[in-house]
C-alpha cells in the first residue's frame, strides 16, 4: 500500500494484482487457477481443487471452530442462510465425532 499509495486501490480483495497501474485491482480467476494447479502439481496434491474449494473449506473449518451462521455469512458475502448452511457448510469428520461424543454424553447423563 505504502509504495504505490499514490494509484493503491482499496478494493478489499483477497487476491490482487501487484503491477504499479494495476495495484489492488483483482487478479483474473484464470490466473489464479493456473498458478494453483502448477503449485498442486508439483507439490503433488490433489489437481482438482481450486480456489473456489478453498472457500468451501474455509467456510467448513469456520463451522467447525464454532463461529455463528451469521458471522460466517457476513465473511462470504451471503445474504441468504440457506445458501451458506447447504452449499458451503460441509459436515467435517471432527464435526461428525464432536456430535457423537455430545449424544453420548448425553445419554449418560440421563
Amino acid at each position: 500500500m505504502m509504495r504505490y499509495r499514490s494509484t493503491y486501490h482499496e478494493g478489499d480483495f483477497v487476491v490482487a494484482k501487484t503491477e504499479a497501474l494495476n495495484t489492488s485491482y483483482p487478479e483474473f480467476i484464470k490466473t489464479i487457477e493456473n498458478r494453483m494447479g502448477r503449485l498442486l502439481k508439483l507439490a503433488e496434491l490433489n489437481e482438482k481443487l481450486t480456489p473456489h474449494s478453498l472457500r468451501h473449506t474455509h467456510t467448513s473449518l469456520l463451522a467447525e471452530a464454532g463461529v455463528g451462521l451469521h458471522e460466517i455469512m457476513e465473511r462470504l458475502g451471503h445474504k441468504d442462510d440457506d445458501t451458506t448452511r447447504t452449499v458451503y457448510m460441509h459436515v467435517t469428520k471432527t464435526m461428525k465425532k464432536e456430535a457423537s461424543h455430545k449424544f453420548g454424553e448425553l445419554m449418560r447423563s440421563l
